[in-house]
């Protein structure tokens, strides 16, 4: 071979191999990624509320006074716990204790009034019946005997009309008897007393139509919880009584409370500058467990659609739009792959066509350069940390 040939071929494989280094050593490293294990699971389809829920007291009232006044008696205090029929606050009434003594004479007066025109009248009507009698045997006149039995109807009548005004006066003690009701608040059940708006001397006004003035007394049962959620509109014709729900409270991160929907409300809640929703409530499955919840607690629920066991699944987070996957090939890099969804959830996502268990996939999507045909390696257990 000629020496000049000879020295051009070597000059191309070194050229060459200065390339090849030079690619090798400039070409784009590997992106460390996290990656996800098809496998098969359980994929449940779920409702989750819009906004957070509340949970609520199966009784609680609000209670104020009928008639406004001057608070009296105040027998109880923030944070106890009343029995049903227990006396919790009283207006001052000695005017209605006036009444109501007046009225208990006025009765004892009546009464005294029906002995005295009772008595008369009978004494009268045996007046009549002799006089009668002495007409018959024609020692007075026929105008006398009419004017006994006048007289006696007359004081018959004065009695009947004294009974009558008895049972008025009796009525008019009932009604001031009634009256301290209107100025006083009775629990009307077992519970705790959550707020009181007055003190001892001060003026208690009840709402007027119109006008939100705060309750006196704010009273709430907490033996018995449930949680109140806000639903989409749209999500509404697929709830129904009985359906099972996970509850998470806020207060309590790391424990899941078991439910059962109670209640779909009938009718959708509309709310300026917010999505239409339906309120739905949920009873707690195990009341013991609920015990010690505050009234008020912020909720968020799971109502449980449907549910498959040891199905082919991917997580939720791992889908982009058009339902892609980032699929890792044998080579290292990424290829896009449709799958066709199933059941799902904020969690998980069935897959009923385009990938296998075994496949894996990309779960950092944010990271800059993840893309088809990008060549990524998985992160290490430090790059994770």
């Amino acid at each position: 071979m000629p020496i000049l040939l000879r020295r051009s071929l070597i000059a191309l494989v070194v050229l060459a191999a200065v390339a090849a280094a030079g690619w090798w050593l400039t070409r784009p490293k590997p992106i460390p990624v996290k990656l996800h294990t098809v496998a098969a699971g359980k994929v449940e389809a779920t409702l989750a509320n819009t906004r957070a829920g509340t949970v609520e007291a199966c009784q609680r009232t609000k209670l104020s006074t009928i008639m406004g006044g001057r608070i009296e008696i105040l027998s109880v205090k923030e944070g106890d716990r009343v029995k049903k029929g227990q006396l919790l606050l009283k207006l001052w009434n000695d005017d209605q204790q006036a009444q109501q003594a007046l009225a208990g004479t006025q009765l004892e007066l009546s009464k005294r009034r029906v002995v005295e025109a009772c008595t008369v009248a009978a004494n009268a009507r045996r007046e009549a019946t002799r006089v009668a009698d002495l007409r018959r045997r024609g020692f007075v006149s026929e105008s006398r005997e009419d004017a006994a039995r006048t007289e006696a109807e007359a004081r018959e009548a004065a009695c009947a009309t004294a009974r009558a005004d008895v049972a008025q006066s009796q009525a008019r003690l009932a009604a001031t008897r009634v009256e301290p009701r209107r100025i006083t608040l009775i629990a009307p059940f077992d519970g705790t007393v959550a707020k009181i708006v007055g003190e001892i001397g001060e003026y208690s006004t009840p709402s007027p139509p119109g006008v939100p003035t705060p309750p006196a007394i704010d009273l709430i049962d907490d033996s018995c919880l449930y949680v109140k959620a806000p639903m989409d509109e749209i999500d509404a014709p697929k709830i129904h009584a009985g359906q099972t729900v996970r509850i998470r409270l806020d207060a309590y991160p790391d424990r899941v409370f078991d439910g059962k929907v109670r209640r779909v409300a009938p009718y959708v809640t509309a709310v300026e500058k917010q999505a239409r929703t339906v309120d739905v409530e949920i009873d707690f499955a195990a009341p013991e467990k609920s015990a010690g919840l505050l009234v008020g607690y912020s909720a968020d629920v799971e109502i449980l659609l449907e549910a498959k066991d040891n199905t082919t699944r991917v997580p939720t987070a791992t889908l982009q739009d058009g339902n892609r996957v980032l699929l890792l090939e044998a080579d290292g890099k990424l290829a896009a792959r449709q799958i066709k969804p199933g059941l799902a959830n904020w969690e998980f996502t069935e897959v009923l066509d385009g990938l296998a268990p075994g496949d894996r996939i990309v779960v950092s999507l944010e990271k800059e350069g993840v893309k088809p045909g990008a060549r990524v390696v998985e992160e290490s257990p430090a790059e994770k940390k």
